[in-house]
C-alpha cells in the first residue's frame, strides 16, 4: 500500500521533478514507453490526429485514417462511437487495425464517454461496463489508451470519492491493458481545473494514473497555466492542442470557438517550452469542433492542423 506522500510524490511533483515510471499493464508496452525514445531529439513529441476536428465531412472510419496518414500526422485519435459505428456496418476490427499499422499511424488515444464518475451506482456500474467494452475495443485496433472524463457528472464531487472512483477505473484499464487518462472539462462541475485534475490522480494512488490536459479546458475552467507546472511530464501521455479567441470571453466560450493552433491568445510558446522542461514527450492531439473547419475539404484540414502545429511547437522550442 502506497502511502499518502508517495501517492502525492507519484504524479503531482514539485519544481517540474520527473515521477516515477508507469509500470505494464499486463505486460504490455508501458503506457508512456515512447516518450523519450522511439523518436530522434529534434522530434520530442508525437503529432496525433483527433477525428473530431474534421467530424463534419462525415468520413468513415477508414477513409479517416486514410486522410490522416496522408496529411502527415504520427497518430490517430478516434472516436468510440465512431468505431462502434464500423463494427455496425460489417466492419473488421482486425482489418482496422492492419489498416492503421500499414498506414504508419500509432492509435495514441480515444475518446469515449463511459459514466464511470456518477453517483448512482446502477448508472455508474453500466457505465464500468461500458468503459471495460471500449477498453476492449480499443485494444483490439492497436490502442493502449483512453480518455476518461468526468462524462455524466450534473454537480460537485468530493475529490476524494473521484479519486476511488478513478482508480477503479484504472484496475479495469489495467485487466483489458489499456491506460484510461483523467480528462479535463472546463465547463464540467466535476474536474473543472488544473488542481482538481492533479489532486484526483494523486489520491487514486494507482501507478497507471495520469491526465490528459487540454488547453481551450485550462481556459475555460479558470485555472492558470502555471498550474501544470506541478505535474510531471510523464504523467501526461496525450495533450489536446488547439487555441481560442479572444472573443466570446470565457464565461461564454465554447467547444465550437475553438481555432487552429496560433490562430487565438493561447500562451501556447511558453506552455509547450515548460512542458518540455517538465519531461512530457508525448503527443499533441489536434482536437477542434469548429464548424467553419467541417466545411472545408478534410486532407485540406489536416494539412493545415499540422502545419500549424509544428509551427507553434518549433517557435517554442527554439525561442
Amino acid at each position: 500500500m502506497i502511502d499518502l506522500l508517495n501517492r502525492r510524490q507519484a504524479i503531482v511533483q514539485t519544481g517540474l521533478a520527473t515521477a516515477i515510471g508507469v509500470g505494464t499493464v499486463n505486460n504490455v508496452i508501458p503506457a508512456n514507453a515512447t516518450q523519450g525514445t522511439g523518436r530522434p531529439d529534434d522530434k520530442p513529441f508525437g503529432y496525433c490526429f483527433n477525428t473530431s476536428t474534421f467530424r463534419g465531412q462525415q468520413l468513415t472510419l477508414p477513409d479517416q485514417i486514410k486522410v490522416v496518414a496522408a496529411a502527415g500526422y504520427d497518430g490517430i485519435e478516434p472516436w468510440i462511437g465512431e468505431i462502434r459505428d464500423f463494427v455496425a456496418a460489417g466492419g473488421s476490427l482486425k482489418d482496422l487495425r492492419k489498416q492503421i499499422m500499414d498506414s504508419g499511424l500509432t492509435v495514441e488515444s480515444a475518446i469515449g464517454f463511459a459514466h464511470w464518475i456518477v453517483d448512482d451506482e446502477a448508472t455508474r456500474s453500466k457505465g464500468l461496463n461500458q468503459a471495460k467494452h471500449d477498453m476492449e475495443l480499443i485494444r483490439s485496433i492497436g490502442g493502449r489508451r483512453i480518455a476518461a472524463p468526468p462524462a455524466g457528472a450534473t454537480g460537485p464531487l468530493d475529490l476524494d470519492v473521484i479519486a476511488q472512483r478513478y482508480r477503479t477505473l484504472l484496475e479495469i484499464g489495467e485487466k483489458v491493458g489499456i491506460v484510461p487518462q483523467l480528462e479535463l472539462w472546463g465547463s464540467s462541475p466535476a474536474i473543472s481545473r488544473v488542481s482538481q485534475l492533479a489532486y484526483i490522480a494523486a489520491e487514486s494512488g494507482h501507478p497507471d494514473a495520469c491526465v490528459l490536459p487540454d488547453f481551450y479546458h485550462i481556459y475555460k475552467g479558470g485555472s492558470n497555466f502555471n498550474g501544470l507546472r506541478v505535474i510531471a511530464g510523464k504523467r501526461m501521455h496525450v495533450f489536446h492542442m488547439n487555441d481560442y479567441p479572444a472573443q466570446p470571453p470565457r464565461q461564454t466560450i465554447g467547444d465550437q470557438h475553438r481555432v487552429y493552433p496560433g490562430d487565438g491568445i493561447a500562451p501556447l510558446a511558453q506552455i509547450i517550452r515548460e512542458l518540455y522542461t517538465a519531461g512530457f514527450r508525448g503527443a499533441f492531439s489536434l482536437e477542434l469542433f469548429n464548424p467553419s473547419y467541417w466545411q472545408q475539404d478534410a486532407l485540406e484540414v489536416a494539412k493545415t492542423g499540422l502545419a500549424k502545429m509544428r509551427t507553434v511547437i518549433d517557435t517554442a522550442l527554439q525561442s
